[in-house]
């Protein structure tokens, strides 16, 4: 495996106020890798500074190892980054497919015959055909997720896609970013849903006040003592 996405010592101030100090952290391709910590960790302010929705103070960002830290989020995306948003970010006047359609015709990549497959891979394709505003969040939160995808992304951001989903749906969409890493797809997942992080994910780094306090495999995090107190409390006995 080799690393599709790098982020070296980055740092990021708010006025007089850190948000990220010297931040490292990699997700490779064939490896859903998690980013989790309590809110105000720093996790979807690392996001921003990834897509070049937010300026850095120092450090860099790779894809496929260039250095993409000054390149404006179209560019980015080209290069193949995706994103889903922690606050819903859908076309709520189109249908579904409509959603996925403006994606795959932007990148100029997909055929409407793939958007489809990719309805149904996502768990769509029964409300191909209604409104995004109609929907329940959870299901919202899937056309993004199929939105992202339709633009054939190398690395995938996912900020807290399960948010909204049932115990059902949540199992399902575990399911996907398990079907996505074996395709080859690097995946980021923000997640406050542990029991699927430490399922899905093969690797996890561990945001607390802006700072990385862990990085390992699920069970290494889990039983580690600083994750604990930072974040997983009665959840890692």
């Amino acid at each position: 495996m080799s690393a599709a996405l790098v982020v070296d010592d980055l740092s990021v101030s708010f006025g007089g106020l850190d948000a990220l100090r010297e931040v490292s952290i990699a997700a490779d391709r064939g490896v859903v890798t998690g980013l989790i910590g309590p809110n105000g960790a720093g996790k979807t302010t690392l996001f921003n500074v990834v897509c070049g929705l937010q300026g850095a103070k120092a450090g860099t960002v790779r894809l496929d190892g260039r250095d993409v830290s000054r390149f404006r989020p179209h560019r980015r995306a080209r290069l193949g980054l995706a994103r889903t948003f922690q606050r819903l970010e859908t076309f709520g006047s189109l249908t579904v497919r409509e959603n996925l359609l403006v994606a795959a015709e932007a990148q100029v990549r997909i055929a409407s015959r793939e958007v489809d497959a990719l309805l149904e891979r996502v768990g769509l394709r029964d409300v191909a055909s209604e409104y995004v505003d109609t929907l329940s969040t959870g299901t919202a939160r899937l056309v993004e997720v199929g939105r992202a995808l339709a633009t054939r992304p190398e690395v995938l951001l996912l900020d807290e896609p399960s948010s909204g989903l049932d115990g059902a749906e949540t199992e399902r969409f575990g399911a996907l970013l398990g079907d996505l890493a074996r395709d080859g797809l690097a995946v980021l997942l923000v997640e406050h849903d542990v029991d699927l992080v430490m399922q899905a994910c093969a690797w996890i780094h561990v945001l607390d006040f802006g700072e990385l306090i862990a990085s390992g495999t699920p069970d290494g995090v889990r039983a580690d003592s600083a994750v604990q107190r930072a974040y997983l409390g009665n959840e890692a006995s």
